[in-house]
């Protein structure tokens, strides 16, 4: 069972957090923090006493905008040691997916939180923790299959195979250099859920893997990218905020 330490300046937020979190059978203890400072305090008693200790801290469910430093900032701090607790970044705001992502969250969580929503990052934090893979002890997001139907059979398909989504109603179709899928999940909540692998929205029917972009293209007003053979448009809305996650992307 899991080991938590959610910090969250609001004291409401932080109280529903803790409230959800201690419902979930694969949680053993979930503790508060108030602000980083807080924060790092108990972390570095986990960090002391190591992983298998009283003080030990499997994950730190953090919020991003907080007094002093950030929940950026925390993780950060945290990459420097050997082995640190894996981080779920749980936040009102969506401009900080990809530095979730350089900096190997776990999960993206947006407010308000919603139970199955936390449910399934406490399912990929507890996947992580017991598995015996190097990744746990690196702190690199494990991979993660999606279930497809195929005439009767189901086939998994890695995330990590998924160029772009194209948004059908409720249903979403993944695109992979293979051949494409159809699934019965909004394209909403695949952007919330693939945020911390480098998903992002560029127009209300498609979401993109920016690892995956070859070109950003402008001509005459218009944007669009292309991953590729295809070309994909790229409403205002969303131009110039993936213009900034792709500059920062290459220059970092």
């Amino acid at each position: 069972m899991l080991r938590v330490l959610a910090v969250d300046d609001e004291e409401p937020a932080l109280g529903e957090l803790l409230y959800l979190l201690r419902a979930d059978p694969r949680v053993r203890t979930a503790e508060g923090a108030g602000d980083a400072t807080a924060a790092l305090r108990r972390i570095g008693r986990a960090l002391e006493t190591g992983p298998d200790g009283d003080e030990g801290v499997d994950v730190v469910f953090l919020d991003i905008h907080m007094p002093g430093l950030t929940g950026l900032d925390v993780a950060r701090l945290l990459a420097g040691f050997a082995r640190p607790p894996l981080v779920v970044f749980v936040t009102a705001h969506e401009g900080f997916a990809l530095q979730a992502f350089d900096l190997k969250a776990v999960d993206y969580v947006l407010k308000p939180v919603r139970r199955e929503r936390l449910a399934e990052a406490v399912r990929r934090v507890h996947d992580l923790v017991h598995a015996t893979a190097p990744a746990v002890t690196s702190g690199l997001v494990a991979p993660e299959q999606i279930p497809v139907e195929l005439g009767g059979v189901t086939r998994f398909v890695s995330v990590d195979d998924i160029a772009y989504v194209e948004a059908h109603g409720d249903y979403a179709r993944l695109h992979t250099d293979h051949g494409s899928h159809l699934v019965r999940i909004p394209l909403s909540t695949l952007e919330e859920r693939w945020a911390a692998r480098g998903f992002v929205r560029i127009h209300r029917s498609h979401l993109v893997a920016l690892a995956r972009i070859d070109e950003l293209r402008l001509d005459g007003g218009t944007t669009s990218v292309r991953l590729g053979d295809t070309d994909l448009a790229v409403s205002r809305r969303h131009a110039r905020q993936l213009r900034d996650l792709l500059m920062r992307r290459a220059g970092g």
